[in-house]
């Protein structure tokens, strides 16, 4: 490392680049200097080092391979490695020994595979771990969205409340899942969420069944609150869990498959409410009560499969039903090593570690991160107030309690379709907050209508069109929840920050449930108002977020240009900075 080139900085973008003899992978951007070429060794096309390159905060994912895949293919694989210098990989290979990091054994820096090997891995993973953990999110999902079924069969007028009791119950339950977070996440962190996860789905299954048994508001409220804490701490245990095996890139489009799933589980169980709010009288029930008793059945029942269906990490996949476990060695290789040249900091911390008050209080004043948890506590306010009460609007304008369930669905197919767009377009072209963008605009311009249009809420077909295209608005929830974990960059703090991030959301949820109010009913005009202004506020909040970043970067390049090749080396091994603090780390934006 000691001939580290002046003119060489960390960065976050790459291009692919041909030369005479070989294909590569350089850093891009205007701070490299016309001769980067140089440091790139190539042999003749076998394997391409870059020495001279500082360990960086992102790796490419969109590595170049022959398409062949015979051996020696396997040694012509062009893979950015941070690891190629052998001082950087014995530096590295300490902290992961001093972190107990479970992957340690697999830690090899001169490894090398396929595209083959590694697109047949990521298909199995895809199935292994993503579409697992959107099957444990259907289970979430089925327990909280069946409230805003359950209000379409008279669930208010039996417990005889009103708007405003709902809206409080919501709080209570907003509030006791926001605060249950990080207590959540601390104790998924020391016992692995492998096992508290599957414990939270049960717990909060039983006490969801028993809102079968109530009859009065506070019944329902005491069942609310303990939902409310008993989820938790959830989304984001599940998050941390499937950055053990994705890069950060590949985590951003999962985590759309993630809350894709959520429109997925709103179109299937408004069949199965359609048929199950017929139940009604059947042994005395009311029909929600049996939604309640059917559908967290359900849930319970997926908590029970988790326990098998979840792994400690890509190395501790073994159990008494599958005792070969999961992967090969090669293949369990393949994925440490993958997930290592991604982000070094994931082998800084093992996957049972507990964090500390210190740790939390740390990423709590990391004000570098606090742009993001702004976006978070605005930009989901407008749909938060309006999708609850999508089914009482849809009752006021005159469709039956049955029809409302299936009159639902083409509202979350729009969700799904946007979602997975908005996702894929923002990793395509390496942009957050720009893609970002185009959910308030969209948001702002619906509102507009929704509020001052004559005929809202009052023709019975339009109004219910501009609810289908509002409420299946572009959700950027998946591309926020990425950028919070690779603008933290290390798994210490992507742990608690992922927390944060979804506490201010839930703040949002809050702030959101009580806007639409009792004397503002059936149009809610003034809700809708105030909705609309707060719709387009996320526009500026965007544009300054990344102008936020970009001077931070700015600033970091200038404080790493004025370090000399021997300083720099002394600070990649030496400094005390971490996670986004370090001037070898460029925020993403």
């Amino acid at each position: 490392m000691s001939n580290m080139s002046n003119n060489i900085q960390p960065t976050n973008r790459y291009e692919l680049v041909e030369n005479e003899e070989a294909y590569c992978l350089i850093p891009t951007g205007s701070e490299y200097g016309s001769n980067t070429k140089k440091n790139v060794k190539n042999d003749k096309g076998n394997n391409i080092v870059y020495k001279n390159i500082p360990i960086v905060q992102e790796r490419s994912n969109d590595l170049f391979f022959q398409d062949s895949d015979s051996d020696t293919d396997k040694q012509n694989i062009a893979k950015l490695n941070p690891f190629a210098d052998p001082t950087v990989a014995e530096y590295y290979r300490k902290i992961y020994k001093n972190a107990d990091y479970e992957g340690l054994l697999h830690f090899e820096p001169e490894f090398n595979w396929s595209k083959n090997e590694e697109d047949a891995l990521l298909k199995k993973l895809n199935h292994r771990v993503a579409l697992v953990a959107c099957f444990l999110f259907a289970a979430l999902q089925i327990d909280r969205g069946n409230l805003k079924q359950a209000i379409s069969d008279n669930l208010l007028e039996d417990l005889g409340m009103n708007t405003n009791d709902y809206n409080h119950v919501n709080t209570i339950f907003l509030l006791c899942f926001l605060l249950a977070e990080i207590p959540s996440q601390l104790l998924s962190k020391k016992i692995g969420p492998e096992i508290w996860i599957p414990i939270q789905m049960i717990l909060w299954s039983f006490v969801s069944v028993c809102q079968a048994t109530i009859h009065s508001k506070r019944g329902f409220l005491i069942t609310r609150a303990l939902i409310g804490s008993l989820e938790g701490g959830f989304v984001s245990d599940l998050i941390l869990w499937l950055s053990y095996f994705f890069t950060a890139k590949e985590l951003t489009v999962r985590l759309s498959w993630f809350w894709a799933t959520l429109s997925v589980v709103q179109i299937s169980t408004a069949f199965l409410a359609f048929g199950i709010l017929r139940m009604r009288g059947i042994w005395g029930l009311e029909g929600w009560k049996w939604l309640f008793i059917i559908e967290c059945i359900m849930s319970g029942f997926i908590g029970i499969i988790s326990f098998q269906l979840m792994v400690p990490s890509a190395v501790q996949t073994k159990s008494w039903l599958e005792p070969n476990g999961w992967f090969t060695e090669r293949e369990e290789k393949i994925i440490v090593n993958r997930l290592l040249r991604d982000d070094p900091s994931k082998g800084d911390i093992n996957n049972k570690q507990p964090l500390s008050l210190k740790d939390i209080w740390q990423v709590l004043i990391d004000y570098d991160l606090w742009p993001i948890y702004i976006i978070g506590l605005v930009a989901y306010i407008p749909i938060d107030t309006f999708d609850p009460y999508f089914t009482l609007t849809l009752q006021n304008l005159g469709f039956s309690k049955f029809n409302i369930q299936l009159l639902t669905i083409p509202a979350n197919i729009l969700h799904i379709i946007f979602l997975l767009i908005v996702t894929s377009v923002s990793e395509k072209f390496n942009e957050v907050s720009m893609i970002c963008l185009f959910a308030p605009i969209y948001t702002t311009i619906v509102l507009g209508i929704i509020r001052w249009w004559p005929g809202s809420m009052i023709q019975i077909w339009p109004s219910y069109i501009l609810c289908v295209i509002f409420v299946g608005q572009p959700y950027i929830h998946a591309i926020c929840v990425s950028w919070v974990s690779r603008n933290s960059n290390s798994i210490k703090t992507r742990a608690i920050s992922a927390a944060l991030y979804n506490m201010f959301v839930q703040l949002a949820n809050i702030i959101a449930t009580n806007i639409y109010r009792d004397d503002d009913k059936p149009k809610y005009n003034r809700g809708n108002y105030q909705l609309f202004h707060i719709s387009w506020l996320l526009i500026p909040i965007l544009l300054l977020t990344k102008a936020y970043y970009i001077f931070r970067n700015k600033q970091k390049g200038k404080s790493w240009n004025a370090m000399t090749p021997e300083q720099r080396e002394d600070y990649i091994y030496n400094s005390t900075d971490i996670g986004c603090k370090r001037l070898d780390f460029r925020f993403i934006h």
